[in-house]
């Protein structure tokens, strides 16, 4: 049975005192000389697959570390700097399905 998360303030108060740990900075992109700010704090065994909810269970992410972390966590590829989706989340090409102009 999955962990269940601190909620509201208590969980509020949780996810800055983690993410102060690194001074709100992504721990993947210190180990290569990068600064960016944290936005997410992950756990590095998902809740989900057993993971605790404790602080060594987790690191602060950027979004973009975030992304390749969750994907490789739950064994999915993600395309390099996803190719071919827009800002909005929607296929970029203009001839995928969403894209065509709806019949009437």
């Amino acid at each position: 049975m999955p962990i269940e998360r601190l909620r509201g303030r208590a969980g509020q108060a949780q996810r800055a005192r983690r993410l102060a740990r690194t001074d709100g900075l992504c721990e993947h992109c210190l180990k290569v000389d990068r600064v960016t700010l944290a936005t997410i704090v992950n756990h590095i065994e998902p809740l989900i697959l057993g993971g605790t909810d404790d602080d060594d269970n987790t690191e602060n992410l950027c979004r973009e570390h975030d992304l390749i972390v969750t994907a490789q966590q739950f064994q999915q590829q993600r395309t390099k700097d996803a190719r071919g989706i827009a800002r909005s989340g929607r296929p970029s090409n203009p001839d995928h399905p969403w894209n065509r102009p709806k019949r009437t």
